[in-house]
């Protein structure tokens, strides 16, 4: 078992944990496809409930997993998280041999704000920012092959969780300009990656508009994406089952469950 930290330089506060099986002789393993898990916590923490457990999922289904605590508050402006989530992925593929990854399927999955996280990697890719972060890399090496969103923060518009974009932002006041740059319903375009999308039609945090905004802005792109919405539920289910609910009967929702098997299931096929 690989089990290693590293930090993202130049950002010594963000992290990236590796968690992959070892490809010793006897396992004789084929490269595994990579999932990077960005937790939510609206741009002001990574929370746990969406970190480990749901790495845990995908190593057992036999993804190469790492979870990415990307910086928070005064942390999250001028892009860094975006270049966080970029470089976690260049660092995947960069060391796909050691942790024996199928570099062409490095997946990003992300709840709430870590949904805008996981999208940003697939729809801002290309920002000049990020462009000049990476230098002579290869254009596009780290973009994902697919984004896996759950309950994701989209639109900075009407149906925004304003909070997320106050603490991209770093003002209380942004200006609708200030907002359409993180707004990724208004960035996608054909070299936006494929996603999974899944919300709750009941969710009061992040309205369900959120999910249904980008949908129809991937299929205008003719960019592929299966979305599934579930009738209830409230905002932040994880996993929605006991193990990530603390001790709140709500967060438990056995009809939504079924998420985590869709996403891998579609993560499984997804062919380039």
């Amino acid at each position: 078992m690989i089990y290693e930290t590293v930090r993202l330089t130049p950002f010594e506060e963000a992290t990236l944990t590796a968690l992959c099986i070892s490809n010793t002789p006897d396992l004789k393993q084929t490269p595994r496809r990579a999932v990077v898990v960005c937790p939510g916590g609206g741009y002001s923490k990574t929370s746990d409930r969406e970190a480990e457990p749901v790495v845990a999922q995908f190593l057992a289904a036999g993804f190469a997993t790492f979870l990415l605590r990307y910086t928070c508050k005064e942390g999250a402006q001028n892009f860094a998280p975006l270049k966080q989530v970029a470089l976690a992925i260049k660092h995947v593929r960069d060391n796909a041999a050691r942790y024996n990854v199928d570099p062409d399927y490095v997946f990003t999955c992300g709840f709430s704000a870590g949904g805008h996280v996981a999208a940003s990697a697939g729809i801002l890719w290309d920002r000049p920012e990020v462009r000049e972060l990476m230098g002579d890399t290869p254009d596009g090496y780290w973009r994902p092959t697919g984004m896996i969103l759950s309950y994701p923060v989209i639109t900075g518009g009407e149906k925004a969780h304003k909070g997320s974009f106050y603490n991209l932002i770093g003002t209380t006041e942004p200006t609708e300009a200030q907002l359409d740059v993180y707004s990724l319903e208004k960035h996608v375009k054909p070299t936006t990656p494929p996603a999974f999308l899944w919300h709750t039609s009941t969710d009061s945090s992040v309205p369900i508009y959120n999910s249904l905004y980008l949908a129809t802005a991937l299929a205008d792109a003719r960019v592929p994406f299966e979305l599934h919405v579930f009738p209830e539920g409230r905002h932040g289910l994880s996993l929605a089952n006991e193990q990530t609910a603390r001790t709140d009967p709500d967060l438990v929702v056995p009809h939504v469950q079924c998420w985590i098997d869709l996403a891998i299931r579609w993560a499984r096929e997804l062919q380039i």
